[in-house]
């Protein structure tokens, strides 16, 4: 059995789409699963063992003529496309691959048009829960079914060595405080690390220049350590030494549920309920307001609402177990 994963960006929605693979392989251990993805977000698929081939196409970089012809050369190669992403551009690439592709139904999809392109539509409510979404679309299409408390048991997604982060007896914190949308950016963090930094070891991450320069605000006049810029490789690495990883509604905090490490994740104009599966561990903080996922307004900055006090509670409630 030769299956097709078509989910092309961005790096927090591969990081959960990335728990059908395990899945899959619990059902099918002799399946073939190739993923499509765009180049730029290729590297975190590379320590998922279960995924045979990679498919890097450049559509972020418009390289048009080169995406076709890199489908164009997987054609007709597989017997299950499945299209987790659910937009117009990943439809198409599934029309390319081959005919018979599966994908979510008009009605629950954010791009209707998106739709037609499939020979096979799955239900499932937009607003659901997304792991439970990709898991759907996986089991209807192949045939099998799933509860969610396998999802509770579900071994570590990715493999990864530990970083190699200086020794301590403080437990490990770190603080993800970016977001690719600034709406999604908690703007209290400061508190957050000030607070913490009392009887933990904070660490903090970043991105690029202008994040370096607001990390080192937040750090300042504690002893909480800036880690270097670093991709998402040695990223995971970090994760796996860290007893707890707090941060807005993106990527670093989706790895640290991947990887079954305790993690708080905030939420303000993002549905908490569709965007993060809860666990034990894996808690979340939101205003407590309803969000329509198919109808997001960027402008909302209600993220700021969510108490730092609140925070800094639930992470001692999961640092003390």
């Amino acid at each position: 059995m030769k299956i097709a994963i078509i989910r092309l960006s961005a790096l927090g929605d591969i990081i959960q789409t990335a728990t059908v693979v395990h899945f899959i392989k619990k059902h099918f251990a002799s399946a073939h699963i190739s993923w499509v993805c765009d180049e730029r977000f290729a590297k975190i698929l590379e320590q998922i063992p279960d995924i045979d081939k990679i498919i890097k196409i450049p559509l972020k970089d418009k390289k048009i003529t080169k995406t076709f012809l890199t489908l164009l050369a997987n054609r007709h190669k597989f017997d299950y496309i499945l299209d987790f992403q659910g937009l117009i551009k990943s439809a198409i690439c599934a029309k390319i691959l081959g005919s018979n592709s599966y994908g979510f139904d008009e009605n629950s999809i954010k791009e209707n048009v998106a739709s037609k392109f499939y020979k096979h539509k799955i239900a499932c409510d937009y607003n659901e829960n997304v792991v439970i979404r990709y898991l759907t679309l996986a089991s209807k299409a192949l045939g099998f079914s799933f509860e969610e408390k396998e999802i509770l048991e579900k071994p570590k997604i990715f493999s990864s060595a530990k970083y190699g982060l200086e020794p301590t007896t403080k437990k490990k914190v770190l603080i993800a405080p970016f977001a690719s949308e600034y709406s999604k950016c908690y703007p209290h963090f400061k508190f957050v690390v000030h607070d913490l930094i009392k009887d933990t070891q904070v660490y903090v991450c970043y991105g690029n220049k202008t994040e370096y320069n607001l990390a080192l605000k937040i750090i300042f006049g504690s002893d909480a350590v800036l880690l270097p810029k670093m991709d998402i490789l040695k990223m995971t690495g970090v994760v796996e030494e860290m007893d707890l990883v707090i941060g807005n509604d993106s990527a670093i905090p989706h790895l640290a549920w991947a990887q079954n490490k305790p993690s708080i994740t905030l939420f303000g104009n993002r549905p908490s309920t569709r965007n993060a599966f809860v666990t034990p561990i894996n808690l979340v903080a939101d205003v407590g307001k309803f969000i329509d996922a198919k109808h997001i307004d960027k402008k909302d900055f209600c993220i700021k609402e969510i108490d730092p006090n609140l925070i800094c509670e639930l992470a001692r409630k999961l640092l003390n177990g």
